[in-house]
């Protein structure tokens, strides 16, 4: 995979002839990544902790598809290098998963706002998540969408905290419909923890 980095620079990137060969390769390699990295929190709500290495797959899979060429290059890295952790933080994306349409548009009726309602625990320490601003997530009808992007800074004494397999390591959602939290696993939490410096 690529070089750990806090940024994707265009230098990183693959011509998409070369990154064609090696797509499937590259995606399977992934996946066992992924998975660990995929933290549920209730019966619909999925935090997939991000990394350099997922961003950089999700700049070359848009680049490959979209085929927009060396014009659609900082598009991508402006869009995507905001979730690439920077070495004191977690970074992860809220995915609200509900197959029926129905349910799912009732549901996200009920939960406007849940993105504020997000922290991590470590130990007796809550860090609270930060959403990303660039885009209202929740309308002002009370709507919240399917998707949030989330940020979770640390101290320094946090980030120590969270590589200490002692101290409990928590996933909280503490909205009032979907009161939901899960212990991160020590699969998981030895992989995300990678993200820190």
């Amino acid at each position: 995979m690529p070089r750990a980095s806090h940024e994707i620079t265009p230098a990183d990137l693959m011509s998409m002839d070369d990154y064609a060969v090696v797509r499937e390769e590259r995606r399977r390699a992934l996946d066992g990544t992924k998975a660990l990295r995929r933290v549920e929190v209730g019966p619909f709500a999925t935090f997939h902790f991000e990394s350099y290495d997922t961003m950089w797959q999700q700049v070359h899979e848009m680049l490959f598809v979209e085929r927009g060429g060396a014009a659609q290059v900082a598009g991508e890295l402006k869009a995507y290098n905001p979730l690439v952790p920077q070495g004191r933080e977690f970074v992860a994306t809220l995915m609200i998963g509900i197959d029926d349409e129905a349910r799912r548009d009732r549901e996200l009726e009920r939960l406007g706002g849940i993105e504020d309602t997000v922290s991590l625990k470590i130990g007796d320490q809550t860090v609270r998540a930060v959403a990303e601003s660039e885009v209202e997530r929740t309308k002002a009808s009370g709507r919240t969408s399917s998707v949030h992007f989330l940020h979770f800074p640390l101290t320094e004494a946090q980030a120590a905290r969270a590589r200490d397999d002692s101290v409990p390591m928590l996933l909280e959602i503490g909205h009032a419909n979907y009161p939901h939290i899960t212990r991160i696993g020590a699969y998981a939490r030895t992989e995300i923890c990678q993200d820190l410096d």
